[in-house]
């Protein structure tokens, strides 16, 4: 498995995120779940992603469960600040001390371990709680050996800058896919001036750019994806072409779409780790297969050029997770 730097651990080159095992996808089946986490630390994968509002609690104690025994041999990322009610999408921002703290223990307690690897500020609240507050709460968690890294999500790059300048910042989770290349205004350069890793999250377009988006699924209530601009009547004829274009190339390099994708962001910069969500065994080898696609730079160039920035018709969210992107 390759690998790369995120701080001062080295992790595999492609994570997992654990999101979709406990909601927004459809319905959930934890031996599934389970079963998926074990094949991907049987295949090399060495970087977990989670969060506390990730099924209410449920994913982080998913992932304490498959933890059992391998406490040193992975890397667990997990997230604060999105405080939610259960069953309810809406959500508000907490960035305090006081719900730093909190938010950790519960989060180390679920997770059954005594150090969270990466710590990440969910979302941004800068009204509430100025920046310098947050990060001095996790500043004293990682002196108390609570948390080994400190990380940050769709931050801009002056935040980013920012942050850096008070505290060591390991990485920054970003949406960035060949649908979504925010990051490339600015928090990509900026994540390597301060050497920290780009996580990106939804690499495969929420798995628009696999092509395998289940129709079905854009009218379950439980899928997210059904309340998300992009995937809108409006936007989703248009944004077909995208995944057009994807699988074209794709077939030209004996690839699948998702490995095509994933090749790519891999190819962006060293610093760059993308972290595909799934809970099935056969996507997360197809998903690896991308560590075997090589691109030349003309082809690099090329797929560039096909998806440029602002290809994707529809905002990245509803109105209600729009809230803390790019502080």
């Amino acid at each position: 498995m390759e690998q790369r730097k995120l701080g001062g651990m080295e992790v595999s080159a492609i994570g997992l995120g654990c999101m979709g095992m406990s909601e927004f996808y459809g319905a959930t089946d934890d031996a599934q779940s389970l079963a998926t986490l074990e094949a991907a630390f049987e295949a090399g994968v060495t970087l977990f992603d989670t969060a506390d509002t990730y099924g209410f609690g449920h994913n982080e104690e998913l992932l304490g469960r498959f933890l059992r025994g391998r406490q040193g041999r992975v890397r667990i990322a997990s997230k604060f600040a999105i405080v939610r009610e259960p069953g309810r999408y809406e959500r508000r921002i907490d960035n305090s001390p006081d719900y730093i703290r909190s938010a950790c223990e519960a989060s180390l307690k679920r997770l059954g371990v005594e150090c969270i690897d990466l710590y990440y500020i969910h979302r941004l609240n800068l009204e509430q709680t100025p920046l310098e507050e947050s990060l001095g709460a996790l500043a004293e968690l990682k002196r108390a050996g609570k948390i080994g890294a400190i990380g940050l999500c769709e931050v801009s790059a002056a935040t980013l800058l920012r942050a850096a300048a008070l505290q060591t910042i390991a990485a920054v989770q970003s949406e960035y896919s060949l649908w979504t290349r925010d990051p490339e205004q600015g928090v990509l350069q900026a994540c390597a001036d301060v050497g920290a890793a780009l996580c990106a999250y939804s690499p495969l377009g929420r798995g628009f750019l696999t092509g395998k988006v289940a129709p079905e699924s854009l009218h379950d209530a439980k899928d997210a994806r059904s309340f998300n601009p992009r995937f809108a009547a409006e936007n989703l004829a248009s944004n077909e072409r995208i995944v057009a274009i994807v699988r074209a190339i794709a077939a030209e390099k004996s690839c699948t779409p998702a490995q095509l994708a994933l090749a790519w962001l891999l190819a962006q910069g060293p610093q760059v780790i993308p972290i595909p969500g799934t809970k099935r065994i056969s996507y997360l080898h197809d998903n690896l297969g991308a560590l075997q696609v090589r691109l030349s730079e003309a082809e690099l160039a090329r797929i560039s050029a096909a998806l440029p920035l602002g290809i994707a018709q529809g905002e990245r969210y509803s109105v209600e997770g729009m809230q803390g992107l790019n502080a």
